[in-house]
């Protein structure tokens, strides 16, 4: 949403001062204008108050976008969690769960994943969710169709092609996803054909269709401990969001 200028807001509050001064007692179009006026130059007179209205508008609306944000997360907690569609990395009888949505050409998803996959490592009682989130064009929809078709096929590899392309530099297009997969040992003539199953493409669906609820706008974000952490967060952050989460 875009917040209205001074200007808009100016005459947000003439139109309230008319409206107020009406409902006490019907004015005259003159005395509207009368009324127009004083509230303008008060208001020409000490632009601060824009300023604080501004500001108090901005943070209800964070308020209020943030008490969404938790009921949806609330409502949608086994979806994002025990989705039995979205891969599972880490340790799947974890006591902690870190869900990430995440697209395979993004420079920040690449960034913070040596945090993640250092945290899984570090610590075992993290089960780890991946959200195939492909936003950045059709090789991210390669990719993650690729990925999910391997979750499908042969889950055990799952984890180890995710870390392939997450590091891979470059081009991710058809040819070169198939490569990747081939170096992991996963066959890459039975991924193409698996890859392209009907049922991959409705669950790209239905991941972006959480996002939306969320209000995800980008990758990466993650959920732990009933919070959504948008964007690439430091592995001490990541850390401390953890021992949050396992205090409760």
């Amino acid at each position: 949403m875009t917040f209205p200028r001074s200007a808009g807001l100016a005459a947000l509050f003439l139109a309230a001062a008319v409206s107020l001064a009406s409902a006490a007692d019907p004015l005259s179009p003159a005395q509207k204008d009368a009324v127009r006026e004083v509230v303008r130059e008060y208001l020409m007179e000490n632009p601060e108050v824009l300023i604080e209205a501004l500001q108090a508008y901005e943070a209800r609306m964070a308020e209020d976008q943030q008490k969404q944000q938790q009921a949806v997360l609330a409502q949608r907690k086994e979806q994002l969690e025990r989705d039995p569609t979205s891969p599972v990395g880490g340790a799947p009888d974890g006591d902690v769960t870190l869900v990430e949505f995440t697209d395979y050409r993004c420079g920040y998803c690449k960034k913070v994943f040596p945090a993640v996959h250092d945290l899984l490592k570090a610590d075992g009682g993290i089960r780890y969710v991946v959200k195939e989130l492909p936003i950045l064009g059709p090789e991210s929809v390669v990719a993650a169709r690729a990925a999910l078709a391997v979750w499908r096929s042969t889950p055990a590899k799952y984890m180890p092609f995710h870390a392939a392309l997450m590091t891979a530099r470059g081009s991710l297009d058809e040819t070169r996803i198939l490569e990747i997969a081939a170096e992991v040992g996963i066959d890459s003539k039975a991924l193409m054909t698996a890859m392209r199953d009907p049922e991959i493409a409705a669950i790209l669906g239905k991941n972006r269709e959480l996002a939306q609820a969320l209000n995800i706008n980008g990758t990466p974000a993650f959920v732990i401990g009933g919070h959504l952490i948008p964007g690439a967060v430091e592995a001490d952050t990541l850390r401390q969001l953890v021992a949050a989460a396992r205090k409760g």
